[in-house]
């Protein structure tokens, strides 16, 4: 089981912890929305949950909460520029369907 970044994502978390001046790294998981049923969360982390499985790529140390671990599995997190637009993608070889807006998936 494991969760990676590529190179531009762990540029950007770094980046973004420097600014903000603390924390440890990111938290990845899923919740129960959207037309598709799941929605990816992301957030940065002060401390870590006790309890998380922890990944750590590219020097960017990757928390997961045991549920979500299921559905992300071999997922590679990302941070891409698409015109003036930018943000994290997420690759997730699970993943059957999309919502047409792009904010729900199935597994």
């Amino acid at each position: 089981m494991s969760v990676t970044l590529t190179e531009a994502a762990a540029r950007h978390v770094n980046r973004y912890l420097a600014k903000r001046g603390k924390g440890v790294g990111v938290r990845l998981g899923v919740k129960t929305t959207g037309c598709s049923g799941l929605a990816y969360k992301l957030e940065y982390v002060d401390d870590p949950v006790e309890g998380d499985v922890l990944f750590e790529d590219h020097g960017v140390k990757v928390m997961i909460d045991p549920k979500s671990l299921a559905y992300i599995d071999g997922t590679q997190l990302d941070f891409v520029r698409e015109g003036l637009n930018e943000g994290f993608k997420f690759n997730n070889p699970n993943e059957r369907d999309r919502c047409g807006c792009g904010e729900s998936f199935r597994i």
